[in-house]
């Protein structure tokens, strides 16, 4: 019987919680989690940076379809890397039938960075993927299935579907998944789909199927969950809304304070009894990164706890340096402050934004900054008049969303969450005038406070420091 981690890594951002983390936190003995959210793009700009160190490379050739990794390091591997004054080449956006290029980069980028983590130790891996972004995830189960994952964890939506894909991907059958479209007639359903032998032209081989984890903050929505998923749910992270990146909406209509943030209250605190009845582990999540709080958590009833905001800004993670640098320097002289911002996120989410104060220099994303939608991830589905699907987004160009339908209402204070969290790997795309995008910072509640993990005289700290002042 497999023991269960009391500590999860959090699965962080476009590439915050990078193969490296994961890996450190791994072997530490506890959950290493990588982010699946745009592993594709990530994958390509690392190729396109020439793959320092070769470490892609490295993964790739453990990936048991070459053909595959040929034809993806022919489109995107530049020797030395590309001039910084050139742009990056761009990804396809995904969409219902993905090319078979972008299915190429999607299933080995999964894999490479499962892969990564997983390397040379026996320690569990875990990979979190959002189900608002539904159009990448059968690939990049399938991807991340082939190096090996133990567990998958999902949130931001309601991710009934999931485990039944999972045991499809397993048994290596196809696997379809009902997909969001604004606007749908009640009679009329849509789906993307990946089919294993199709895709490989070969038999489908059997995998492990790994343990699914759904992120809920409440116990409605753990419930339904338990009792209506397609498949086994082995467990739950249960969030609260002092959590980094995407939070769930204050329950009933949403009411904002002075300062513009989203009103919580004891209506969004889940209800842990009901929550345990179920008779599943479960972690909790959102505050829970400093000492006595595995105590805390195990005394209401949970195995342990996911921290996220505090492995954030370790080392190990993907965040640019000098970003981090700024932000303990801003921690430790107390001038950061967390906004909940109702409207940035074009999912409709609250999203939690890292702000220095007047003396700092930590960027504010989205400032002068010209409308364009290159990336895509955010994008929502809709149905034409026609009865076809169709791509928009709150964060493009004011005119093309209104001209697809949309309501112009819907685009205020929207940001580029695709690419200004690209920008804050040290990866961000080149604009008209030769700069770079500007990065979006987000954390949780206590990233005011991370600079507790720095020890006397030092600049930085490790994973491992954080999951000894976890345990101690």
């Amino acid at each position: 019987m497999t023991v269960q981690p009391i500590i999860i890594q959090g699965g962080m951002g476009v590439g915050v919680s990078s193969w490296r983390l994961a890996r450190a936190v791994s072997q530490a003995g506890q959950l290493g989690v990588v982010s699946g959210t745009a592993l594709d793009l990530l994958l390509a700009r690392r190729l396109q940076s020439g793959d320092p160190g070769g470490l892609m490379a490295e993964a790739a050739a453990r990936f048991p379809f070459p053909a595959i990794v040929e034809r993806v390091w022919k489109r995107y591997f530049i020797e030395g890397g590309k001039s910084a004054a050139k742009k990056f080449l761009g990804v396809p956006m995904h969409a219902l039938k993905p090319s078979r290029d972008l299915l190429d980069l999607t299933v080995l980028a999964n894999f490479v960075e499962v892969s990564l983590a997983k390397h040379g130790h026996p320690g569990l891996v875990g990979i979190n993927l959002l189900e608002k972004i539904q159009l990448p995830t059968i690939p990049s189960l399938f991807g991340a299935m082939l190096a090996g994952v133990d567990y998958v964890l999902m949130g931001a939506g309601i991710p009934r579907a999931v485990p039944g894909i999972l045991d499809q991907l397993a048994l290596g059958q196809a696997a379809r998944l009902k997909v969001d479209v604004h606007g749908a007639m009640a009679t009329e359903e849509y789906f993307t789909e990946f089919n294993t032998e199709d895709y490989l032209q070969s038999p489908a081989q059997q995998l492990e199927r790994p343990k699914f984890l759904a992120i809920v903050s409440s116990a409605t929505l753990a419930i339904a969950l338990a009792r209506k998923s397609s498949g086994r749910v082995d467990g739950f992270v249960v969030e609260g809304w002092t959590a980094g990146g995407h939070n769930a909406p204050p329950r009933g209509a949403m009411q904002i304070d002075a300062a513009g943030e989203p009103i919580y209250g004891e209506r969004d605190l889940a209800d842990l009894e009901k929550i345990a009845s179920l008779g599943l582990p479960y972690w909790l999540a959102g505050s829970f990164g400093d000492q006595g709080k595995i105590a805390e958590a195990q005394a209401l009833g949970a195995v342990g706890i996911q921290v996220g905001t505090a492995f954030a800004f370790c080392e190990e993670s993907g965040i640019d340096p000098a970003l981090k640098e700024k932000v303990l320097d801003g921690s430790r002289r107390g001038v950061l402050r967390v906004f909940t911002d109702p409207v940035a996120s074009p999912t409709g989410f609250p999203f939690k934004i890292i702000q220095g104060g007047p003396d700092t220099t930590i960027p504010v994303c989205g400032e002068g900054r010209t409308r364009i939608c290159d990336l895509g991830y955010l994008r929502h589905l809709f149905r034409k008049p026609d009865g076809n699907v169709g791509y928009r987004c709150p964060s493009e160009p004011v005119g093309d969303y209104l001209r697809k339908g949309g309501l112009e209402e819907e685009t205020v204070g929207r940001q580029c969450v695709c690419n200004g969290l690209m920008s804050t790997l040290g990866l961000g795309q080149l604009v008209a005038d030769g700069s770079a995008e500007k990065p979006l910072l987000t954390g949780g509640d206590d990233a005011v406070a991370v600079a507790r993990f720095l020890k006397p005289g030092s600049t930085s700290y490790h994973a491992q420091d954080v999951i000894d002042r976890l345990l101690s």
